[in-house]
């Protein structure tokens, strides 16, 4: 069964008003965040309420859209969709960049011996053997 149409006016009673308020505004930034990955849209929606309070979503950064939306004001919206496509490829390496740090960071801890609780046996056997062959190599090089 479908929902009744409402009349689309100031809801009066403050408590109706702001349970509404409320709900629509989850909806409205729920349906945003599907946009912006369901279409790879860039979406940004900022909302005030009646009492002040600012509720925002931004799909790529509000500064970074806010940024785009002046370039279209000024120029022509071709100049800005050639950066924003270069800005996700900078981005998407970024992020590529960063998980490589963040392995590199997680393996040097191992060497050192920590971090060690969630490796697996093997994992701690390869270690092992990673570390031997390392003291060797050392060894050789103080002899030398």
């Amino acid at each position: 069964m479908g929902r009744g149409k409402i009349e689309i006016k100031r809801i009066e009673n403050a408590n109706s008003r702001q349970v509404t308020f409320s709900k629509r505004r989850a909806g409205l930034l729920k349906k945003a965040k599907e946009l912006a990955i369901l279409c790879d849209a860039e979406v940004a929606v900022i909302i005030f309420s009646n009492t002040g309070k600012l509720f925002e979503y931004s799909s790529s950064g509000m500064k970074k859209t806010f940024s785009r939306y002046n370039k279209c004001l000024q120029g022509s919206p071709e100049i800005p969709l050639m950066e924003h496509k270069a800005e996700k490829q900078d981005s998407k390496e970024t992020e590529n960049l960063k998980d490589e740090v963040a392995k590199l960071q997680m393996k040097q801890l191992q060497l050192l011996g920590k971090n060690l609780t969630s490796m697996s046996l093997k994992e701690l056997e390869v270690l092992e053997q990673q570390l031997s062959e390392g003291l060797l190599s050392v060894k050789e090089k103080k002899v030398v």
